[in-house]
């Protein structure tokens, strides 16, 4: 089949990839030329530095012949008199001040443009039918908006279909190409008959659940998923994690044994950590309160989740003054990971982030900063967060670029002069670092182990004279040499 991806960031360049990895031509459409110049350009550097995902730079450089990234309009246009499928897989970020309404402004405007160019189509008597499918996770009602939307501009002869992603970052193209669902919503028999055309590598396989429900259904299904999986993580930091900081006694990854050995608790999400970031949990767990909302007042379990993961980083960033009488002002800290999780280049509502505008808020001297994939997505968010180098020198004294310092390995991060490290990141890399810290940082000097990614060597650093603090541990003070 002969299909049209709108929005090449994380999940459509992945589906994309993975589609013509199935036998479809496919081309994809982003108003980003950087974006787009990177990913065309045959090179697995530049295609990582823009979309760090295991795989999918090999997949892109494999199917080079069947996938093709534009950022021309005019290619699109060409595209669509033959296309079967387009794909829809744009941003649908929170309306600022508005927690949990969804900015629908990309969506609304790739409609917009979509609609004429199908009209046209229409015209030049081109009625193939073609589907636009909703691969965004989007308000329930998406479907029926875009209907109205793509018809007033004059299209015909077109279905709307939701079919959200469910791919987590670090494995997205694995999970792509061998599912545990694939979920439709369609609301006519020929928009699924055309869907089983472009999953039919996955249709009908027995370990797949091919589910077709309606277009309602399918958004509804994505973000109470979403919902559901941050809830655990919020109910693992608030809860599980809490008494384990305010009871002696007792290690987390013990206390989670005794759970998770429970067959119906499962071990999904049993791990602490400073902050559930990400695209996705955070957006559309506000999206969800938000919806219902409209509808009635019992919204109270999805607020608390949102609200426990923003206390979450606060109170972890807090005990460094509360617990260890820690000043950050003056000092040099290091800091291990930018990326919101491992596996990924995606800095999206990482936890490194809120810790970084914590410690400009609170005077430090320098932040010296090593992640191994995501340091150029770290410094657009600075560009896009904190505005020119002029506003930056102006609101700080020196230019960013000054104060947080890009380390090329993990050695590097620390300096003579750095008093403490902050574990933001859960690499595997950063698991073998306490004996290299050790040579390179004297005593004494605040670990603050986002991640307890330091687990296993807390007793030998405090007992070599290290302050430790750690999310799911109480204070862990320094047994003196």
């Amino acid at each position: 089949m002969k299909l049209l991806y709108i929005g090449g960031g994380f999940v459509g360049t992945c589906s994309a990839a993975v589609m013509a990895d199935a036998g479809h031509e496919v081309l994809v459409y982003d108003i980003d030329p950087a974006k787009i110049a990177a990913l065309s350009s045959g090179k697995r550097d530049s295609i990582e530095n823009i979309l760090f995902e295991r795989d999918l730079a090999d997949y892109i450089l494999k199917h080079k012949d069947r996938l093709t990234f534009t950022s021309a309009w005019d290619d699109v246009k060409q595209w669509l008199e033959q296309t079967d499928a387009v794909f829809l897989c744009l941003p649908t970020p929170e309306k600022n001040g508005q927690e949990g309404e969804s900015d629908m402004s990309y969506y609304q405007s790739a409609l917009a443009s979509l609609g004429p160019a199908l009209a046209v189509r229409n015209n030049n008597k081109q009625d193939h039918y073609v589907v636009i499918i909703n691969k965004s996770t989007v308000p329930l009602e998406t479907a029926d908006m875009a209907q109205e939307i793509l018809a007033q501009h004059g299209a015909r002869n077109f279905g709307v279909v939701s079919n959200p992603e469910f791919l987590v970052e670090g494995q997205a193209v694995h999970d792509s190409v061998h599912p545990t669902r694939v979920v439709i919503g369609a609301s006519s028999k020929k928009d699924f008959e055309i869907m089983r055309q472009v999953y039919a590598r996955w249709y009908n396989v027995p370990r797949i659940a091919y589910v077709e429900v309606n277009p309602f259904e399918a958004a509804a299904g994505k973000l109470l998923a979403n919902y559901l999986l941050f809830s655990r993580l919020a109910n693992t930091f608030d809860v599980v994690g809490r008494l384990c900081e305010v009871f002696p006694h007792m290690r987390f990854e013990q206390v989670r044994k005794v759970l998770t050995t429970d067959p119906r608790i499962g071990t999904w999400g049993f791990y602490d950590s400073l902050h559930a970031g990400g695209s996705c949990f955070i957006k559309d767990a506000a999206s969800l309160a938000y919806q219902l909302e409209q509808k009635t007042d019992r919204t109270a379990l999805v607020r608390d989740a949102l609200e426990a993961n923003r206390y979450q980083l606060q109170h972890f960033f807090d005990r460094a003054a509360q617990e260890a009488h820690f000043d950050f002002k003056g000092k040099t800290v290091a800091l291990l990971g930018a990326a919101f999780k491992q596996e990924t280049n995606d800095v999206r509502h990482s936890g490194a982030l809120g810790i970084i505008e914590l410690l400009l808020e609170n005077n430090v001297k320098q932040i010296r900063v090593y992640d191994p994939v995501a340091y150029d997505s770290l410094h657009r968010w600075l560009l896009t967060a904190f505005g020119s180098t002029a506003q930056q020198r102006e609101r700080y004294g020196v230019p960013l670029n000054e104060k947080i310092v890009h380390c090329f390995n993990a050695e590097e991060v620390w300096s003579p002069d750095t008093s403490c490290t902050f574990i933001a990141t859960d690499w595997r890399e950063f698991q073998q670092l306490p004996q290299q810290f050790q040579k390179l940082c004297k005593s004494p000097h605040l670990i603050m182990d986002g991640r307890r990614i330091w687990c296993h060597a807390y007793d030998e650093l405090q007992q070599a004279g290290y302050d430790i603090i750690a999310v799911g541990s109480p204070f862990l003070k320094a047994i003196p040499i």
